[in-house]
């Protein structure tokens, strides 16, 4: 037979026992929480940061429209020899992958961000190059171009990519040239 002493012993240890069972199960929600909102920035595993700005015809076109998509976004400009003969690798992968099932994405597309001052010369790039998705915004402030300063961009043409949930996965010279193909590659659904 137990005595009273032990008794209360043990209801104290149930009890602290219990709030140590609750107190774990809270700390496992936050991180579990924490690990959900990600840090906005431009390194890989960031949350990309949002753009929005407006297309050739004045519609605005926010990055966030594309969540689910693996997404190319594309600083470039009309005035850029790199960046133009960049764009036949970009639309050759575009229209390969563009109904691809990705790991963390349905569909792959591009946003392309130019730094060019003329609506003209920017317009005419686009329809030269054959770039032929849908998203190309610009607010046509050159190198103030509020787009490149939120990303850091400091010369062109510069990439990062983006899975389905807006999560840089991808930038710079890795996805240039060949190593676009390789790394959808890498995250296409298997």
């Amino acid at each position: 037979m137990l005595s009273q002493e032990k008794i209360k012993i043990m209801r104290k240890l149930t009890s602290l026992m219990a709030i140590i069972a609750l107190l774990f199960a809270f700390s496992s929600h936050t991180s579990t929480d924490k690990i959900q909102e990600r840090t906005v920035g431009t390194k890989i595993g960031n949350k990309a940061p949002e753009l929005k700005f407006q297309d050739p015809n004045g519609k605005t076109i926010a990055l966030s429209d594309l969540k689910g998509k693996m997404v190319l976004i594309d600083f470039w400009a009309s005035w850029c020899g790199p960046c133009r003969r960049e764009n036949p690798n970009v639309v050759k992968n575009y229209k390969e992958f563009k109904n691809t099932k990705f790991e963390n994405g349905k569909g792959f597309t591009v946003y392309s961000v130019s730094l060019d001052k003329t609506k003209k010369s920017w317009q005419n790039a686009i329809m030269q190059d054959g770039l032929a998705w849908p998203y190309h915004v610009s607010d046509l402030k050159y190198w103030a171009a509020e787009g490149a300063a939120i990303y850091g961009v400091r010369s062109i043409p510069a990439a990062f990519l983006i899975d389905g949930d807006g999560i840089i996965v991808a930038k710079g010279n890795a996805i240039r040239g060949g190593g676009l193909k390789a790394t959808l590659n890498k995250f296409k659904k298997k």
